[in-house]
């Protein structure tokens, strides 16, 4: 019988990729730069494949290294929970977490599970607004921990996952064709209407906003209804939605980057545990329907799937 992986060599793999570099995961695992080569050529080694390829000055992952990156996460997740589960100074306590239902829906479920059995004396309190109103909760000391739509003009966040923002209209009404088109956006200081906006503005596009809400229920209700057309994250994408493209008329829009933002809080440890937990499941969590792509640089493997949805394709489900 093979023996088992090193999740030390595991851990240093994984911090290569999150870091970017051999020099910068060195100092982040605390060894030498010619200690973590080792460490990687012991692994692999083990796995029986290489695992990186030059490109010019800088590394890649290769395709059986991208294979391993998922499973060496959820390793190291696995032993963390194990020695949770056995450790008699557990966390104890609340946290109270905030997040948009856009994200809520599609990401908290695996979030709470992961973390609730890790930590099972740890009592979450979620609530459910949009990122300007979670800032605000921040700041005024509301909240513990927020997952937002990061913004550049306030670099507020810790980007966790980028996803590609796109437009998206009925897979069973033709509502894009229409002369004027009719959209459904969030509130105006809405990061995603803002940008929608600028691209129908640039392209001389003819719109009318016939729907505003904060409530992503509201937006994919007109959307689905025919009624109108929005932009959504692929993690929004609902069966029955149709994504437009170049070929429909409608330019590519800026990726949107999902982050954590942190409180002033008491309980430092249960925040850090959480937002580690987040930070995992959602690398983890994969796009709903989707193609094959090519080849990221280590600075985008941390924030990028090897899949992606196309333009035209209909969601008949997940």
């Amino acid at each position: 019988m093979k023996a088992p992986l090193d999740l030390d060599q595991l851990q240093t793999f994984i911090s290569i990729v999150d870091t970017g570099s051999f020099t910068r995961a060195a100092e982040e695992v605390h060894r030498t730069q010619s200690a973590v080569s080792m460490q990687m050529r012991r692994l692999e080694e083990r796995i029986g494949k290489p695992l990186f390829e030059k490109d010019g000055r800088t590394n890649r992952l290769t395709e059986e290294g991208d294979r391993l990156l998922s499973y060496a996460r959820r390793l190291l997740f696995l032993n963390r929970e194990t020695l949770a589960a056995f450790d008699d100074r557990r966390l104890e306590g609340t946290i109270r977490i905030g997040t948009p239902d856009d994200y809520a829906d599609r990401f908290l479920p695996e979030i709470m599970a992961r973390f609730a059995r890790s930590n099972p004396r740890v009592e979450l309190t979620v609530i459910c607004e949009p990122t300007p109103g979670l800032v605000e909760h921040i700041k005024r000391g509301n909240l513990d921990l927020a997952l937002v739509t990061h913004n550049d003009a306030h670099g507020q966040s810790e980007v966790v996952r980028r996803e590609p923002l796109l437009w998206v209209t009925s897979a069973n009404h033709a509502t894009h064709e229409q002369d004027v088109l009719p959209m459904a956006f969030g509130r105006p200081n809405c990061i995603w209407r803002r940008a929608a906006v600028d691209v129908l503005d640039r392209q001389n596009r003819d719109y009318r906003i016939l729907f505003t809400s904060f409530s992503a229920t509201v937006i994919t209700a007109a959307v689905l209804s025919g009624l109108a057309i929005s932009v959504l994250p692929e993690c929004a994408l609902r069966p029955g939605m149709r994504v437009l493209g170049d070929a429909d008329g409608f330019a590519i829009l800026p990726d949107c980057r999902i982050g954590i933002m942190r409180g002033q809080t008491s309980r430092p440890e249960i925040v850090d545990a959480l937002a580690r937990h987040i930070s995992e499941s959602l690398d983890n969590i994969s796009v709903p329907i989707s193609e094959e792509t090519g080849t990221f640089d280590f600075a985008a493997l941390a924030f990028s799937k090897m899949k992606r949805t196309k333009p035209n394709q209909i969601l008949p489900g997940w």
